[in-house]
């Protein structure tokens, strides 16, 4: 079966590298000397995450391993890559993401950590967890669920507590914490439907729902849940708009008052 995505990818780090000899080497060595996209994610991520407790060969080898095992990671990585390219109007085809984004990588390098996670193996989870975090500025709990057609723009600073959910099709920017709040334990992280956009600084605290299509200000404080397509600001965040798109998520911009809301 044709793979489209890997087979742009490899169009694009082949003119790379006719273009800039001087990176040809690191592209042929990361994308072009792989067989398929899991492999050369695989090389990305265990070179990024090598430590002196895990060698690149052995995390190589348990990222491979976990994509192996279930395909449904490689179609979120596939899905991934295509929310950046239709997102980002800094983004420049598959390879960019791939290669230099680390909210890409964190979030791939989560998925592995959530793989272990939910196999049992939690003590090599949370230590992918905390080299990620190390590495990426990026600490999201190898617990929390993520779907797919997802993106992390710029992503510094992102906390993703345990027990979060977050649906298809989500968008946020950089220093978003959605964590609980101190209070309660067992299941304290909020749940975000598909199609979310969550602003740059926003802080979603709690076990609330945050409905399909809604759209965070950025630097908000979110503590109750908020409906579906709707549109929240503030500290504490209350509604002020709608926003202009049924999922705000697949078309970021800078206009945020799209809508007003009627009182």
């Amino acid at each position: 079966m044709a793979d489209h995505i890997w087979e742009r990818i490899l169009e694009e780090v082949s003119r790379d590298a006719r273009q800039e000899p001087a990176l040809a080497s690191f592209l042929h060595t990361v994308v072009l000397s792989h067989h398929d996209l899991e492999s050369s994610l695989a090389h990305i991520l265990a070179s990024k995450l090598t430590s002196t407790t895990l060698t690149e060969i052995a995390l190589f080898d348990m990222i491979k391993s976990a994509l192996d095992d279930d395909p449904g990671i490689g179609l979120a990585v596939r899905e991934d890559l295509s929310a950046v390219l239709s997102r980002d109007p800094a983004t420049r085809g598959y390879a960019m993401p791939l290669l230099y984004f680390k909210g890409f990588h964190a979030l791939q390098a989560h998925r592995i950590a959530h793989y272990y996670w939910v196999h049992d193996r939690q003590p090599l989870a949370l230590y992918l967890q905390s080299r990620t975090s190390e590495v990426f500025a990026v600490d999201i709990h190898p617990g929390a669920r993520i779907g797919k057609g997802i993106m992390f723009d710029h992503a510094t600073s992102i906390v993703i507590g345990e027990t979060a959910v977050i649906e298809d099709d989500f968008s946020m920017l950089h220093e978003v914490t959605l964590g609980g709040t101190g209070k309660v334990g067992g299941d304290r992280h909020p749940k975000i439907g598909r199609g979310v956009m969550i602003g740059a600084g926003a802080k979603v605290l709690g076990n609330i729902r945050v409905g399909e299509g809604a759209k965070i200000g950025a630097g908000s404080v979110v503590l109750s849940d908020v409906e579906p397509f709707t549109t929240v600001a503030g500290v504490p965040a209350k509604p002020v708009a709608y926003p202009a798109n049924a999922h705000p998520a697949l078309d970021i911009d800078d206009e945020f008052f799209v809508t007003e809301k009627q009182s």
